[in-house]
């Protein structure tokens, strides 16, 4: 028995023997089993059904959107699978592009490589243990506390036990006074994370467009345009990373006191003495 075209199947649902959903079924079973009736023949068969897949939720709008103007409902159908194909191969481009970006970031012949170190966190951490192995006693605890509370930001529970054992003070006392002025700070933490990621988004966007822009011909109207984009983002990226330096990611004089349960001017003191300190031991250093 020969089989029935699309056609014949459409003028079933014209004349109401089946229903729109039986028949979008059809035509979904019908394209997945005739791949070598489509434009799109040479796809491999995985590509092919990932596809098909893809174009299902639209063959409702062509049952809806079809009306006889001398071609046939296949006619129209098979059109508008090409126009699908080729959307679903550029979609494909950029998906594989942003892939690209995400894998291969750190790229070294890329000029977005070179990221500045901005959240220098190791650097931080050094130089607390060292200031706290240099003037660690007694009469320093204070000092050493509000140093640790100013840079809550770098300071992580593991670290935090550890500094505590220096310091002379129970890791749990330290690592509440910690989430205390962490619970103070919270509303710019979360600035800086966001804006942060916004960073992050903008650098992957610009590996992006470079990596579209290798794909473009020279001289292009599209090549410009790409290169255009480019190079706003790419500034767009130098300004932020400028502004994200000049974030402060200390807490303040007033906040240390109010965790500590001191006042401001003694912190004011205490941190001014800490710091002539660390410049007279980093002399004694450069001279050694």
């Amino acid at each position: 028995m020969e089989q029935e075209t699309l056609n014949d199947i459409y003028f079933k649902y014209l004349l109401g023997n089946i229903k729109c959903d039986k028949l979008e079924s059809i035509i979904f079973t019908y394209l997945t089993n005739n791949k070598k009736k489509t434009c799109i023949k040479h796809w491999k068969q995985d590509q092919y059904e990932d596809f098909i897949s893809y174009f299902y939720p639209s063959i409702k709008k062509i049952i809806d959107s079809y009306k006889n103007t001398g071609a046939s409902f296949e006619a129209y159908l098979y059109k508008y699978l090409l126009v699908s194909a080729k959307e679903y191969e550029t979609r494909k481009v950029d998906k594989d592009v942003i892939e690209y970006a995400t894998w291969s970031a750190r790229i070294p012949d890329m000029y977005l490589y070179e990221e500045p170190p901005v959240y220098n966190i190791n650097q931080t951490k050094y130089v607390l243990t060292e200031m706290i192995e240099g003037i660690k006693g007694r009469k320093n605890t204070r000092r050493l506390l509000a140093l640790v509370l100013k840079c809550y930001y770098y300071v992580s529970d593991d670290f935090a036990e550890k500094i505590a054992v220096l310091i002379g003070m129970e890791s749990k006392e330290l690592i509440d006074m910690l989430n205390k002025i962490r619970k103070i700070r919270c509303y710019k933490d979360d600035e800086i994370y966001f804006f942060r990621e916004r960073i992050h988004s903008t650098f992957y966007r610009c590996v992006s467009y470079e990596k579209r822009l290798s794909l473009l011909p020279e001289n292009t109207p599209g090549y410009e345009k790409m290169y255009k984009r480019l190079e706003r983002a790419k500034q767009r990226l130098e300004r932020m990373r400028e502004r994200m330096k000049k974030i402060r990611t200390y807490a303040t004089h007033k906040q240390i006191a109010e965790v500590i349960g001191i006042s401001k001017g003694t912190v004011d003191a205490s941190l001014h003495r800490l710091k002539a300190r660390w410049k007279e031991m980093s002399k004694k250093a450069r001279l050694n």
